[in-house]
């Protein structure tokens, strides 16, 4: 048993038609099964942002998929604020509720019948000769890689600046354990136990170069540097590139935010649907 939340944020995806009116019914179930307060809005509504910067909400429940739940993370680590979710998308590695079943499981959240399960987050800093370009935080991965030429680049990572590897490659991911059975699991990286706190590095299509998927430990700090004369980018948990240049670097280590789960099942609930979630293609 945990503390009860009965202060519950419910944020929708907005272009999902499901997740939108599904939003009603779940927003009415909750009133009338002991929620003192309920926040209904979009995933991007400025209300949910000013709810969590208050801690107006206990929890966050997200209706939608992988992307929706990624989004209410990135917002929620920074109060610390717990999310759980319905997964209305195609996938949903990331969720334990599916629309046939949600209402077993909220009524849980104001009983106190869960637990959390803290997931490392990514900090990740884009230098050019030096200067500081940006800051972001990930779930996920962090991928440097080539931009609409079809062409590999160079890539050198180290760590704690001692050189690791150098790559000739499509790109390079760095990726957290959640990050695992994302785009890294595309490229033949190894699936993570979802709480360990550990660094993966896994090459994406390399040439004649360093092939094998390397896993760092939490303390580490990788550096990947592009060498090229093509397009290079890099991407945080799937948003908008940005552009890299020749000697662009960017440095990744564990953040100190940590994504807080809502999980109703006991831990082998993840290596129980492992098996659902391989056998399953998301286009069909």
């Amino acid at each position: 048993m945990d503390t009860p939340l009965r202060n519950i944020g419910l944020a929708f995806h907005p272009d999902i038609l499901e997740a939108v009116s599904t939003a009603k019914t779940v927003e009415t179930f909750l009133r009338d099964h002991g929620a003192a307060s309920v926040v209904c809005c979009s995933l991007k509504d400025k209300r949910l942002e000013d709810a969590i910067a208050s801690k107006a909400i206990d929890v966050l429940t997200v209706l939608g998929g992988d992307g929706s739940m990624l989004r209410a993370s990135q917002l929620c680590a920074p109060a610390g604020i717990p999310i759980t979710g319905v997964n209305l998308g195609t996938f949903g590695f990331l969720f334990e509720l599916e629309r046939n079943n949600w209402q077993n499981y909220l009524g849980f959240l104001m009983q106190g019948n869960y637990r959390i399960e803290k997931r490392m987050m990514l900090q990740a800093s884009h230098y050019r000769e030096e200067k500081l370009l940006g800051n972001w935080q990930v779930v996920n991965e962090i991928v440097v890689c080539r931009g609409q030429q079809v062409k590999p680049i160079r890539i050198h990572a180290s760590v704690d600046e001692y050189p690791m590897a150098s790559y000739v490659a499509d790109g390079l991911i760095a990726a957290t354990a959640t990050g695992s059975t994302a785009y890294a699991l595309a490229v033949d990286g190894p699936i993570m136990p979802p709480e360990t706190r550990n660094i993966l590095v896994v090459p994406v299509a390399p040439h004649l170069s360093f092939d094998r998927a390397v896993i760092l430990s939490e303390g580490t700090c990788i550096t990947i540097t592009v060498n090229t004369n093509y397009d290079a980018v890099f991407s945080a948990d799937g948003h908008e590139p940005v552009k890299m240049i020749d000697n662009d670097s960017v440095k990744i280590s564990a953040s100190n935010l940590n994504v807080h789960f809502i999980r109703f099942h006991n831990p082998g609930f993840f290596y129980r649907n492992l098996n659902r979630y391989m056998k399953q293609n998301p286009t069909v």
